[in-house]
Formats: structure tokens, C-alpha cells, sequence
């Protein structure tokens, strides 16, 4: 979303990406929204083998999943309330550029085979891959920034 459009508050951002995902098949269709379902470690594993692709690569590998800075929580709110990020446009363009770089063939033959041990195929991580590419470079094109919230 623009970046001028979110308030930087945990109440409010986690309202805002309760709804997100109470609609999420209507912005995933429309390429506004992306989850990771249970394994978002995994995914963060396989971009962190850049390192070994590139001894002088920078950690951008880090901003599609984990990246952004944190939205502290600054009440006595529950603690269900989801650990939020936001990303601002231009970590969402450096994000974008790497996903659009990286070969995921070559990311995937440095981690595959631990990850066929843990029961995750290459189409799975694959698939995942192919949608934050499209996510990230649709927001780095708009010049959009990244809110994201992990559920447990």
C-alpha cells in the first residue's frame, strides 16, 4: 500500500492486516497480498543461500520475509497481536530486485536436499518464490511499501 496511507501504529496496522486477511483470497487474486503458510522459515533458509552463491552479497536476502523495521507495540494489548514490520518503498524495491535476480535453481541445488529431508519439494518452495516475485516487484513498481505480520 502506499506509504502515505499507513499509520505507524500497532493497533491500527494489526486491524488493518486482520481484515487483509479475512479478504485474502480477493488480494491475492488481485496481487495485493501474500502469505506464507507455516513456512516462512524455510523460504527465509533457501534466500539466505545467496550467501553461499555470492560471498560479497549484501543481506537483501533477508528483506522478503524478515525484513523491515519493527512496529513496536506501545499498550498492555494482548498478546496474541502479531509481531508487525513494515517495509518502506525502497527495501521493497531492494527486495523486489533481488527476487527478480536470484536463481532459484541455484538457491535450491546449495539447500534442496535438506529441505526434501524436512518433506518441502522444490514446486512447493518454488510456487512461493514465484509469488513474492510478482508481490514485491508489483509493490516496488508502485512504489508501494510492505506491512507484514506474522501469526502464529
Amino acid at each position: 500500500m502506499a506509504e502515505s496511507e499507513i499509520r505507524d501504529d500497532h493497533s491500527w496496522l494489526t486491524a488493518f492486516m486482520s481484515a487483509a486477511w479475512d479478504d485474502g483470497p480477493a488480494e491475492y487474486a488481485a496481487g495485493i497480498a501474500h502469505s506464507i503458510n507455516k513456512c516462512w522459515d524455510l523460504v527465509n533458509d533457501l534466500y539466505a543461500a545467496a550467501d553461499a552463491l555470492d560471498a560479497d552479497a549484501d543481506e537483501s536476502w533477508t528483506l522478503p520475509i524478515y525484513g523491515g523495521r519493527p512496529v513496536p507495540n506501545s499498550t498492555d494489548a494482548d498478546l496474541g497481536d502479531p509481531p508487525l514490520m513494515l517495509l518502506e518503498p525502497p527495501a521493497v524495491s531492494q527486495a523486489a530486485r533481488f527476487l527478480a535476480d536470484v536463481p532459484f535453481e541455484a538457491l535450491w541445488n546449495v539447500v534442496g536436499a535438506g529441505f526434501g529431508d524436512l518433506g518441502w519439494t522444490e514446486q512447493e518452495l518454488l510456487g512461493h518464490h514465484r509469488d513474492l516475485q510478482q508481490f514485491y516487484g508489483q509493490a516496488a513498481s508502485a512504489g508501494h511499501a510492505v506491512v507484514k505480520a506474522v501469526w502464529a
